[in-house]
């Protein structure tokens, strides 16, 4: 007898929908896995049959084929443990027929036929979203929230072999209770920040590039002596941003699932998250890869958020040099022999770095060790190009003692997070479509939307004969004129506008050509 049920496999950060086909006949014992199983989809064999006796159940002493289709996609993980056993338990009738129809089941399967909770889970139930084959879905215990997330499917949570099939078969249903997600309350409940910008003691200068850089999602790079606050800000950042919405959450979370980083009692991730990697980072540590179907990256863990480049000099010149694609389409392309795969990375960059190797060029206490040829050696290590990528410059200065000593609380997030939305909400008006910022204008936008008076225009190219601008400088600083003008909720973009855009382009010429005595 043939049994069939419907599981789930991650692909990249989606999933397919995979039927689980089991024929159990007569001929030698044996127990054959087909369709493209990776390692631990080969191994799930021997847990399976520990699990089926260690359930009360028989494992026959047959010829056993389970085929996993479609068989041209390599399938991985350990969630198809569960449908791979209640396919067999049903060939061999042990499982009434028909009990599999319209249902998915996914879990891993422990030696004593406990469920075991697995990676990937969000990813499935999304792709069972809307398929007519699949009404209710079975997940282990530790996966229910996560799964609960997607609404219009009845997921059920079990933790064992012996459970789950009991609930097939209709004896212990009305004990099984369908799980639900309450989201309104969730995100109520996830919304406040351990950080906020009050706790940053004076640097104005930089709280108000990185308020313009959260309005119109705009790139900074700060440079400034150890000490002066830039880890401290970066990490604030997110605290400023508006709120992710249920859709922006779902594809964090997506992500956030497929590499096992979700906890039971926090199936969605609502916050805005800060990633830090170090400066040793590999290249597939940045950007995704490995073994098989590749994973999501450091610029993927950071979608919807922020990555915070520390010592940004110090990161391998290839590693940065492979953020100039994603920075400008928000996704990052992983191809492999037999496929390709596209995994978001639509982040806000923060680098920061010191002005040279010891740290101290220009700094009014500390003096500058550093001779000239080890500053210039020291900046190249990021190319021009990658520069090009960044809108904000920030000269972040060592705090005097005044400031230091100040006891006056700083300006809250919550009240920069305010203008920050206002502004998103103008641009998301402007552009007609949400999460659209400034930033990502082309230059067929930059010309419709970004309108200077008289004035302003004068500045713009007096700003260009000055400094040099490229192309690409001129409409960085088009950009943040717009975003600063937002921010004062107005139409136009007036000159005191642009000469603060411009002041933000100019302190990159700063960064980069000053030099030690």
């Amino acid at each position: 007898m043939i049994a069939k049920t419907l599981s789930g496999a991650v692909t990249g950060i989606d999933a397919i929908i995979v039927e689980v086909q089991c024929d159990v006949s007569r001929g030698l014992p044996g127990f054959k896995l087909v369709g493209l199983p990776e390692k631990e989809v080969q191994e799930s064999r021997d847990r399976i049959k520990s699990a089926i006796n260690n359930s009360g159940y028989e494992f026959p002493a047959k010829s056993i084929t389970a085929n996993l289709a479609p068989a041209d996609i390599k399938k991985e993980g350990v969630g198809l443990d569960l449908p791979i056993a209640s396919t067999i338990l049903q060939s061999t009738g042990q499982l009434s027929k028909g009990s599999l129809t319209n249902k998915l089941l996914i879990g891993e399967l422990s030696l004593d036929g406990q469920l075991r909770s697995v990676s990937g889970v969000l990813p499935v139930v999304l792709a069972a979203r809307g398929n007519p084959d699949i009404d209710q879905i079975l997940v282990p215990q530790g996966n229910a929230r996560e799964a609960a997330i997607v609404e219009s499917l009845e997921v059920y949570p079990v933790s064992s072999l012996k459970e789950a099939i009991e609930f097939l078969d209709d004896d212990k249903q009305g004990e099984v209770n369908e799980y639900g997600f309450d989201r309104e309350e969730y995100f109520k409940s996830e919304s406040k920040f351990a950080r906020d910008f009050r706790d940053v003691k004076g640097q104005e200068g930089a709280k108000r590039a990185l308020e313009i850089a959260a309005a119109g999602g705009h790139n900074v790079l700060m440079s400034g002596p150890p000490g002066s606050g830039k880890s401290m800000l970066a990490k604030r950042l997110p605290t400023i941003l508006p709120p992710m919405t249920f859709e922006e959450a779902v594809e964090v979370t997506k992500i956030y699932s497929i590499l096992g980083e979700l906890s039971s009692d926090r199936p969605l991730v609502t916050r805005r998250k800060v990633r830090a990697p170090h400066h040793t980072v590999s290249y597939a540590g940045m950007v995704g890869g490995g073994h098989g179907n590749p994973t999501p990256g450091e610029i993927s863990l950071a979608h919807n958020g922020v990555l915070f480049l520390d010592e940004l000099p110090e990161f391998s010149r290839r590693v940065l040099e492979t953020l100039r694609q994603p920075l400008e389409d928000q996704e990052i392309t992983i191809s492999r022999a037999s496929n390709s795969f596209r995994f978001p990375a639509n982040f806000s960059l923060v680098g920061a770095m010191n002005p040279c190797p010891c740290g101290y060029l220009g700094d009014p206490v500390k003096q500058c060790n550093c001779r000239p040829h080890e500053i210039r050696r020291y900046r190249k290590k990021i190319s021009g190009p990658f520069m090009d990528r960044i809108d904000v410059f920030v000269d972040v200065q060592r705090l005097g003692k005044e400031e230091m000593t100040n006891r006056a609380e700083g300006q809250k997030s919550g009240k920069i997070r305010e203008r920050v939305k206002t502004a998103r909400g103008i641009q998301a008006n402007r552009f007609g479509r949400d999460g659209f910022t400034n930033s990502l204008m082309s230059a067929e936008q930059v010309e419709d939307c970004c309108q200077l008076d008289q004035s302003a225009e004068s500045l713009v190219e007096q700003a260009i004969d000055h400094y040099g601008f490229s192309a690409r400088a001129y409409h960085k600083v088009l950009k943040i004129s717009r975003t600063i003008a937002d921010l004062d909720e107005s139409d136009r973009i007036y000159s005191e506008h642009v000469s603060e855009a411009v002041q933000y382009r100019s302190t990159r010429e700063k960064i980069l050509t000053q030099e030690g005595v």
